[in-house]
């Protein structure tokens, strides 16, 4: 694969024999406004224009989804986008209790997507298959001669760990479960498949503990940093907080309402003028809530985040559950903003520069920073213009494609 034509429109040669790529994904991979979305879908394009073949599957989910499906069916060699209903899928996952299979399995699997998968292997035998997110991998286990790619970003198994942590005894045991049945399936496909991807330094050291004998590749998420580029400080407000995410995702609901619980009250009762700009799509009623609080907004889906950034002074990213890269903290810092951030959602980011990132664990400490950050203006702006710096020398999409076609040279594939 050559470079990203928007990035370097001077280096890209369609190739001759284009490759033929099948990709999974979980998801619809478009538009880019939600984590996984975005990781697929700037790999995707980029494969797309290096020229190659591609085929894609993956799950829709509501309607919206119908108008990105035919987006992507002009610029794929075939895509298969079969409808999911989350509710029914619930249901039917509950075979793993009969099967010993993790949950996360059946709940991915359908006759429809797995026939299509078979059709076009048989037609098209692929000359690579890529797969984001582990429970996509089942439509593609003993395929062989083929080169395979397993981007996990992380273990999905460690979520459900944390999840058993926080619980009370039977989600300790409901979640315990999925994460021991889940860890051996991620382990069945990280030894078969020819490469795995983890997003950080952090979750390669915990794969290769989970999963001894496989070391894992190390391909962080990128974040687009000319859209994710500040106007400036005009509509800044000098005691506003922003924190962004899908509003329906556990981490983000538990990191955002325990945010308001533990921390606002005691801002607002310092900074009477004080805001919580809460953006994401598909808040739940917990997080809707939150917008009867005395200075907290809940937007809902918004058309870009990018204005919300620019409304605030800091961004926080309190998630209490949390592995990987966190797109919300990489858009921030892209956006010149201070970030006040838990270990959990920052870790990804590998060692940052002093100055780019405060980590606060506990309610006290993300206090206390938010507001040395807020009494020190002309500081906080420093730090988030160091922290734009950073994320635009090392985070930056064209660096990521780069470092993928690197990987997939070594495997023996024409990039």
């Amino acid at each position: 694969m050559t470079a990203c034509r928007g990035c370097h429109p001077e280096l890209l040669d369609p190739p001759k024999t284009p490759v033929k790529i099948l990709f999974l994904c979980h998801r619809v991979p478009y538009p880019p406004d939600r984590g996984d979305r975005i990781t697929t879908w700037h790999f995707l394009r980029h494969m797309l224009e290096a020229g190659h073949e591609v085929r894609l599957g993956c799950f829709s989910e509501e309607d919206r989804d119908a108008e990105a499906v035919a987006f992507l069916q002009k610029r794929c060699k075939e895509v298969a986008a079969p409808r999911m209903s989350r509710s029914w899928r619930k249901l039917l996952s509950l075979r793993g209790l009969l099967t010993g299979q993790a949950l996360t399995v059946p709940f991915f699997s359908d006759r429809r997507l797995r026939s299509t998968v078979r059709r076009w292997i048989s037609e098209s035998k692929p000359d690579l298959v890529y797969v984001y997110s582990s429970s996509m991998a089942q439509y593609v286990m003993s395929l062989p001669s083929v080169r395979k790619v397993m981007h996990f970003a992380e273990l999905d198994s460690d979520k459900w760990l944390q999840y058993a942590k926080a619980s009370g005894p039977l989600g300790r045991w409901i979640y315990g479960r999925e994460w021991k049945r889940l860890l051996q399936f991620e382990a069945a496909v990280a030894r078969e498949f020819d490469l795995s991807i983890v997003v950080s330094d952090v979750e390669r050291e915990l794969f290769m503990r989970c999963i001894p004998g496989v070391d894992p590749a190390v391909l962080p998420n990128g974040v687009d940093v000319e859209h994710f580029a500040t106007k400036g400080d005009a509509e800044r407000g000098a005691h506003t907080l922003v924190f962004t995410g899908v509003m329906d995702y556990e981490p983000n609901v538990d990191g955002v309402t325990w945010f308001a619980d533990a921390c606002w009250p005691e801002l607002k009762r310092r900074y009477p003028d004080a805001r919580l700009l809460v953006v994401g799509s598909r808040p739940t009623d917990a997080v809707k809530a939150l917008a009867q609080r005395d200075g907290i907004e809940v937007t809902g889906r918004v058309p870009e985040t990018p204005p919300y950034f620019d409304r605030a002074s800091v961004a926080i990213a309190p998630l209490r559950l949390a592995r990987g890269v966190q797109n919300k903290v990489l858009e921030a810092m892209s956006m010149a903003l201070p970030v006040v951030s838990t270990t959990q959602a920052a870790q990804g980011l590998g060692e940052v520069p002093k100055g780019t990132v405060r980590i606060a664990n506990d309610a006290a400490t993300m206090i206390a920073a938010i507001c040395d950050l807020f009494d020190h203006p002309q500081q906080a702006r420093a730090e988030g213009l160091a922290a734009a710096a950073f994320v635009r020398e090392r985070f930056g999409w064209p660096a990521m494609h780069a470092r993928l076609d690197e990987k997939l040279r070594a495997m023996g594939l024409r990039a």
